[in-house]
């Protein structure tokens, strides 16, 4: 009786939430490969390993996308089973490589995990702050041409009220039209002169030739240039740490070993050993 209570009482509880009802794979298996299982536990901890994808994407998603890899990657193991390559020494010395190799990187991972806090990146961040310098930039798009007539005609055009958009759509031979915003110093000079004397909202009344060519440039914005956010420059201050960091991790290991090298000919090297060059931040 009291089994029969506990049953009808989950079935309630599937008919108020029909997502509790639906399995996970086939009990819990993704597929079935020549009698050997695929689970879906090992595609979640692959998913989550792969922090470039769960970063990007839900497993339900990466389900969809990885199922066949998976049974694509087992049939061609089987297969290489099945033909004795691992028996062949190559096979074995690659093995001890890659674990090498993977070794290495999980440990350097951990290690600059360990030294870089985002109290670190939070206090590059600041000193990057501190001695940001505020230049003017501006916001522009621009029409690459071949030659001046036909910068010429694009103006005459803008002037007719054609849509900038659509000319360049037609003419340009950059794909890049939108160029987002600049400081003076990123554009060679002739462009920077022409943009920034430019007022928003302006084209320019004649063509611009460069090194590339003529161009028509229309400003669409202007103002003074500001501290990127914290989230957007993460990325690059902690791979800055991440480099130090590295540097000292084998400066560590360095202090604490005994290496002792030779020559072809079986001679002591007295050269000391030379640790990885990593830049330092400034």
């Amino acid at each position: 009786m009291q089994n029969k209570l506990i049953a009808t009482a989950f079935l309630s509880l599937l008919a108020l939430n029909p997502a509790l009802a639906q399995a996970e794979g086939k009990d819990g298996v993704a597929a079935v490969v020549n009698g050997e299982e695929i689970t879906i536990e090992e595609m979640k901890q692959g998913y989550k390993d792969n922090k470039p994808i769960n970063s990007q994407i839900k497993f339900e998603q990466f389900y969809d996308k990885a199922l066949d890899i998976y049974v694509n990657g087992k049939l061609l193991y089987q297969a290489a089973e099945e033909s004795g390559v691992m028996k062949d020494p190559v096979y074995e010395r690659s093995v001890n490589a890659a674990k090498e190799e993977i070794a290495r990187k999980m440990y350097l991972e951990k290690m600059v995990d360990e030294k870089v806090s985002d109290s670190d990146i939070k206090k590059l961040y600041n000193e990057y702050k501190s001695t940001f310098n505020s230049e003017k930039e501006v916001k522009a798009k621009h029409i690459l041409v071949e030659d001046e007539s036909t910068a010429k005609s694009i103006i005459a055009k803008l002037k007719k009220g054609e849509k900038f958009d659509d000319l360049a759509k037609e003419y340009s031979k950059d794909s890049a039209v939108d160029l987002g915003y600049f400081t003076r110093n990123m554009m060679v000079p002739e462009f920077s002169d022409a943009a920034f004397a430019l007022k928003k909202g302006s084209y320019s009344q004649k063509p611009v030739k460069t090194q590339f060519g003529y161009h028509v440039i229309l400003v669409e914005d202007s103002r003074n240039a500001k501290p990127l956010p914290l989230e957007t420059v993460k990325p690059q201050l902690k791979a800055m740490l991440s480099q130090n960091a590295v540097a000292d991790v084998f400066k560590d290991i360095y202090e604490k070993a005994k290496v002792t090298k030779y020559s072809l000919d079986g001679k002591e090297i007295k050269d000391p050993v030379v640790m990885p060059k990593t830049p330092a931040v400034k």
